[in-house]
């Protein structure tokens, strides 16, 4: 999720870079960079942390004349957040800036290395810049160096690329990730969103996967797959706010739509042709380990959850989980072949993170799953698995729990290839699953209309139930989280089959029953449980890809063919429904009333 600015111009490049990475430090905050050519010239510098470091570390530099320039903020995947392996990245005469995961730059690294490079980072962007200049020192020339540089990458790229060996141009190459070209009079911009070129730039034009090129003498030249292209231009918005939020009306919109995309870059270098690859673990983490015990609180508890059916049903091993406030406290009885997974958002969730010393006391191996590098649980750890959701600004979490689930069903079929519990057909059935996710994930107006219609009849009553069984149980449960964080109505998950051992009692056409139905999962038991809820007069919301005749009313999914396909697509049904129904009664759906993002005291 990081950022990505460029400049081509007369102007003061210094501050249209750092101006430019103020608007996108919500995209990563954990090192910041400027690289500038004037007058052949290459400077450059980076700061780690927030943005006022790297304004500090400038405050003595004036830029002037024409040059080119590029900036990032850093969103870590591959590295910790230092200097070295801040953004832009050195060759010799060289400099790269990147947004998205290079998949081979192990394969790349290697054979660079062989050949006498020597890498400063320990980052996958290194590679890019010193690929360049190994084909530029073959054949002299700029572009067809960039243009063979890029061929060989794999996965995501935003990448802008300067070189004193042609200074007055900028190189410029997208796949997966986003980046756009702004224009004003001869001077050109570069931007991962609107927001650093808004008052800077009037036209604006979106890149599209596949598409590179280089801008000289106030000139864009665009290349795809086919030769060189002509494209059109588009008025650039002038509203800033919005444009941060890429026109959703809040961030948490706008983290349920783009669940999808950062999906692929949780399974990116780690969901291969036939096999799950962590880079981050090695087999010594899982020697002599017969039992798993979880700790999370709030949204990674019901991740956690959902992790444990899958750790049991499919890798074959015990699985424990743990609400870490209450971990702490109830003298747990700790063995040495437990591996203790902690599981947090921002890595500094107060009770997690003493959770996770006590077991480390105990003498247990540790493994966090993480959405941010270098915080507290990632560094009390032995071993972390970064989610990669990229910044999330809503304070109710959801692309930061579909990234913990997939990382958690990721290690499931690792650990069960280490145990050999799972067949080959078995595997691969699991891994075209997860390559579907993505698209499980996306959201279509049609949907999105639905839920805003069914919204007005979910603002009364005395309650909700989600009700779930299996792995749906803990959806539920998250499910109903979301509606109370930000409706600030009452709302409850179950275990459907326990609606009958008590909770029953409350049903009456004012009690409002979210009822999670998937197909290819004990479809016959739940339909009984809700069937059961229908009679007693329950106001029925039924999410299921089969028709449910009972149902007040009726989402219907598509995807049947495997219970984490519905999982997900489910998932974002509720997440939408709750953000709905939050808006119609005029919530800050963003910052839900007593709630932060980050945990850090008990």
């Amino acid at each position: 999720m990081c950022g990505i600015v460029g400049y081509v111009g007369k102007k003061d490049k210094k501050e249209i870079l750092l101006d430019g990475l103020q608007e996108l430090e919500y995209r990563g905050y954990d090192s910041a960079g400027i690289a500038i050519i004037e007058e052949q010239k290459l400077k450059h510098f980076k700061a780690i942390g927030k943005l006022a470091n790297l304004r500090e570390r400038t405050k003595d530099y004036q830029s002037s004349g024409f040059g080119t320039s590029i900036g990032h903020t850093r969103w870590a995947t591959h590295g910790k957040p230092t200097e070295l392996n801040a953004h832009p990245h050195l060759g010799e005469y060289s400099f790269v800036v990147h947004n998205g995961i290079i998949e081979n730059y192990q394969i790349l690294k290697s054979e660079l290395q062989q050949e006498g490079t020597k890498f400063l980072s320990q980052t996958d962007t290194e590679t890019i810049v010193h690929l360049f200049e190994k084909y530029h020192n073959q054949n002299r020339d700029a572009f067809t160096a960039f243009t063979q540089t890029i061929q060989r990458l794999e996965g995501a790229y935003a990448t802008l690329l300067i070189t004193e060996a042609q200074a007055k141009t900028i190189f410029f190459a997208k796949n997966g990730s986003p980046m756009l070209i702004g224009f004003e009079g001869n001077d050109v911009y570069f931007a991962s969103s609107d927001t650093p070129i808004i008052g800077k730039a009037t036209e604006v034009y979106y890149l599209e996967d596949g598409e590179y090129g280089y801008v000289k003498d106030g000139k864009v030249t665009l290349f795809d797959a086919k030769g060189e292209k002509s494209f059109s231009k588009q008025t650039l918005t002038t509203n800033k706010a919005m444009a941060q939020k890429d026109g959703f009306r809040f961030f948490m919109e706008k983290e349920i739509y783009e669940q999808g995309e950062v999906m692929n870059d949780t399974m990116m270098g780690r969901v291969l042709d036939d096999r799950i690859e962590f880079e981050e673990l090695d087999n010594q983490l899982f020697e002599n380990i017969s039992n798993i015990k979880i700790c999370a609180c709030g949204t990674s508890y019901h991740s956690a959850l959902t992790g444990s059916y899958l750790l049991e049903r499919i890798a074959k091993i015990p699985c424990q989980v743990e609400i870490a406030s209450e971990f702490r406290y109830k003298e747990p009885l700790l063995r040495d072949d437990t591996l203790f997974i902690t599981i947090s958002q921002s890595g500094e969730t107060a009770d997690t993170l003493e959770a996770l010393k006590m077991a480390k006391r105990a003498g247990l191996k540790s493994l966090s799953i993480c959405n941010v590098d270098n915080s507290s649980i990632v560094r009390e750890s032995d071993r972390a698995i970064l989610t990669r959701a990229g910044i999330e600004k809503g304070v109710a979490s959801t692309k930061a729990f579909a990234t913990q689930i997939m990382v958690l069903w990721m290690l499931t079929l690792y650990i069960a290839q280490l145990k050999k519990s799972i067949d080959k057909e078995s595997l691969q059935s699991e891994l075209n699953a997860m390559r579907h996710t993505p698209k499980a994930l996306l959201v279509t107006n049609p949907l999105h209309e639905k839920l805003h219609r069914l919204s007005k009849r979910y603002l009364h009553g005395h309650g909700f139930f989600f009700i779930g069984r299996d792995l749906f149980f803990p959806l539920a449960l998250e499910g109903a989280l979301k509606l109370k964080e930000i409706s600030y109505l009452h709302a409850e998950g179950y275990p459907s089959g326990e609606m009958k051992h008590g909770p029953i009692a409350l049903a009456d056409s004012e009690l409002f029953t979210v009822a999670l139905m998937p197909k290819s999962l004990h479809y016959e038991k739940i339909k009984s449980n809700v069937e059961e809820l229908s009679a007693r007069d329950a106001t029925i919301l039924a999410i299921s890809p089969e028709p449910f005749e009972l149902a007040d009313d009726f989402v219907q999914t598509k995807y049947s063919s495997h219970p984490m396909l519905e999982f997900f697509e489910m998932m974002v049904v509720t997440q939408l429904l709750a953000l709905e129904i939050s808006v119609r009664l005029g919530n800050d759906v963003d910052m839900p009333r007593n709630l932060a993002k980050s945990v850090t005291v008990e």
